[in-house]
């Protein structure tokens, strides 16, 4: 597979497409189901680029919508090719956030807020393993070694000098105080922590219990922004047991709006390093 061909991008442009040529024929995705013979929910899943899109399927909807040019049939065609290939995260075998991580090794920048923990880009080794044992307790040394060297992987975009993710994070307080693992682990941490933001490409800031009630208190999300402007922003939002994308503009607008106050209402880039200092220098007590 080509190294710039990213499958799940290319799954999600490929269902963009396929959703712009059914509303261009106004058809309803239940009609387009009933066709084919299929479920309207997989029409849906096709269209939301959270399903793998086969060439056939690719035939059979060129074929619904009636589309005469074959030059568009064949690039649509060539995208369903690259849609099943795999990206590295498949090596690792079923994980259950492979889409977001899809989506995070094609962004070009991420904007983070996190309301209890150190976000998984910035965290050391040691934190992720702890993390990942003490919120999944039933979960088996190998799979906590599974999702901790997954979690390693995905940091390489923050350290990649010819394409670095433009990282942007805000970290409630809470997450200095929270002792996941050891104070020493805490401690290494939050160093590891003041050694990243110092990297021209990341910045972190620090929102303090001080500010009181604020836009993020309804939890944890970030949002994905792409260099090709075919591929719109995405708000990932994950849960226990499924996340939630949101790829409409107005749902992206309101994120990006509260991130905003989010970054107005936290501490300054100087003032957090220092804050972050003063938190581990606690921990080393």
């Amino acid at each position: 597979m080509a190294s710039n061909v990213n499958p799940t991008v290319r799954r999600r442009r490929l269902g963009q497409e396929l959703r712009k040529l059914r509303e261009l024929k106004g058809m309803t995705a239940e009609e387009v189901a009933d066709r084919l013979l299929v479920s309207q929910s997989k029409i849906s899943r096709l269209e939301n680029g959270r399903r793998s899109i086969s060439q056939r399927d690719v035939r059979d909807l060129c074929g619904v919508y009636e589309v005469e040019d074959q030059k568009m049939v064949d690039s649509l065609m060539e995208m369903a090719r690259d849609s099943r290939q795999q990206g590295w995260w498949h090596t690792f075998g079923d994980i259950p956030y492979s889409v977001y991580i899809g989506l995070e090794a094609a962004a070009q920048s991420l904007r983070v807020y996190e309301p209890q923990l150190v976000t998984g880009l910035l965290q050391t080794r040691a934190y992720a393993e702890a993390l990942v044992r003490g919120a999944l307790p039933e979960t088996s040394t190998a799979e906590i070694d599974k999702r901790v060297k997954v979690r390693m992987r995905r940091q390489e975009r923050v350290t990649d000098e010819s394409n670095p993710l433009r990282l942007w994070v805000v970290l409630d307080e809470a997450a200095l105080h929270r002792v996941v693992g050891s104070k020493l682990i805490m401690r290494e941490q939050l160093e590891h922590l003041i050694e990243l933001s110092s990297l021209p490409h990341v910045t972190v800031q620090v929102l303090p219990f001080e500010v009181g009630a604020h836009p993020g208190l309804n939890g944890q999300y970030a949002i994905l922004e792409f260099a090709d402007a075919a591929d719109s922003s995405v708000v990932y939002l994950e849960g226990v047991t499924s996340d939630l994308y949101l790829e409409k503009a107005p749902d992206v607008q309101k994120y990006a709006v509260m991130y905003e106050h989010l970054r107005a209402q936290a501490l300054p880039v100087e003032q957090s390093q220092q804050f972050i200092q003063d938190a581990a220098k606690r921990f080393a007590q």
